[in-house]
């Protein structure tokens, strides 16, 4: 298989293809994969400390929401301004481009001991060793219990079809995930895409968090994937009450959607879906709600 080239967090390859009884070479397009270094400078302004936080497989672009988003949904930052910057820090290891470091306020009470371990995820995980609900619920600044947002049931089956009709990376290669977030409405307001699900909610949170909208108790998000623990784990902390998905959810998953009052809906569908948590934001019909 050749490479050619990169545009636009694709890659475009040559490719052997059997069809029809043969096989020939064709141009393609696969989502494109990097390390992303993520660096922390920490500490009073006179004795300021550096240290490696995580190496994540991402897609490029958007990396400055990927991070604030990781700073934010690991408990690490509170608030934006807690951030004092966000910069590129290349070294002789990894192009510049693919290392980064955030400066975090003097005046942030940060004790790098209290991290549970160097943090290293993939594309597919993301849960960072925080494997106990409990903890989930002492580091979030928000509760949705007393939030309801309505969302009605037909409008909450059409979200996939505006989500997928809006994804641009997704429709070119079929190896990418998304987050979205909604308008109960069913209005798109914001999109990320990335090799990496828990990525994409990272990058789509930190946006929320620089331009001062979490937190997104009045918002519903899409997930195109599965509904893990860690994704959401990641939008309890950004106050996210409604989360729909494509896929299903795993069972602590729920168990943490219903111990933060989270409305959690899967197998999205134009005329059906399951909802496992908090249904009372989702309203319809009786009969519709019961059909088979």
């Amino acid at each position: 298989m050749q490479e050619l080239k990169e545009v636009e967090g694709l890659k475009e390859i040559v490719v052997n293809r059997w069809a029809s009884g043969l096989i020939h070479e064709e141009k393609d397009v696969v989502a494109f994969e990097e390390p992303f270094e993520m660096r922390i400078g920490f500490g009073p302004s006179e004795q300021r400390s550096k240290q490696p936080l995580s190496i994540t497989m991402r897609t490029p672009g958007e990396d400055k929401d990927l991070f604030v988003g990781f700073l934010f949904t690991e408990g690490i930052v509170k608030r934006a301004e807690d951030i004092l910057s966000v910069k590129k820090a290349g070294n002789t290891l990894m192009p510049q481009d693919n290392v980064m470091i955030a400066e975090l306020s003097p005046d942030l009470d940060f004790d790098p001991s209290h991290l549970s371990r160097n943090f290293y995820t993939t594309s597919s995980c993301g849960v960072c060793g925080k494997t106990s609900i409990d903890l989930v619920e002492t580091v979030s600044n928000f509760t949705t219990h007393d939030v309801q947002p309505i969302i009605e049931a037909e409008t909450m089956a059409g979200l996939p079809n505006k989500l997928s009709g809006a994804q641009s990376l997704f429709e070119r290669t079929g190896g990418i995930h998304a987050a979205g977030l909604f308008g109960t409405d069913g209005e798109l307001l914001l999109l990320r895409e990335d090799v990496g699900r828990h990525n994409a909610l990272d990058k789509l949170i930190g946006t929320a968090l620089s331009t001062g909208m979490l937190p997104l108790d009045n918002h519903v998000l899409l997930l195109s994937g599965r509904i893990s623990f860690e994704l959401v784990q990641k939008a309890a902390m950004a106050g996210i009450s409604v989360i729909g998905a494509v896929g299903a959810p795993s069972s602590l998953a729920i168990e943490l959607a219903e111990k933060r009052g989270i409305t959690l809906a899967g197998f999205l569908r134009p005329k059906r879906f399951n909802i496992y948590s908090n249904q009372a934001r989702i309203t319809a019909k009786k009969e519709v709600l019961n059909e088979a």
